[in-house]
């Protein structure tokens, strides 16, 4: 039998957690009101007058760095958890992560 009253619990912190940033964004406009005018409006706000234009290239350089970076981040997110349980995963799960390491080692060489 499919018992609704179980969620109660649920549905009760689901709507609090729907209302409580409502209600922090309304109290935030009240308080806080917006105020549009001609230093607002400009590209900056910091009171220096923006000099040239906005686009300026970069090096492709700096991109490949953020990207392994965030390769290598993400390899120690997947390898951490491995690393915990090892004891109890075995010799095929190694094996995997071996190869998971490889294919890492290779986009680094790569890069």
């Amino acid at each position: 039998m499919f018992l609704l009253y179980e969620y109660d619990i649920f549905w009760a912190f689901f709507r609090i957690s729907s209302v409580i940033p409502i209600l922090a964004f309304r109290f935030s406009g009240i308080l806080a009101p917006i105020s549009k005018g001609q230093e607002k409006l400009s590209s900056y706000e910091s009171g220096i007058e923006p000099m040239g234009d906005a686009w300026l290239q970069f090096r492709i350089r700096y991109f490949m760095f953020a990207l392994v970076f965030v390769v290598f981040d993400v390899e120690t997110v997947f390898l951490y958890p491995w690393a915990m349980s090892f004891d109890v995963l075995g010799v095929s799960v190694f094996m995997e992560a071996f190869i998971f390491v490889l294919i890492l080692i290779v986009g680094l060489v790569y890069a």
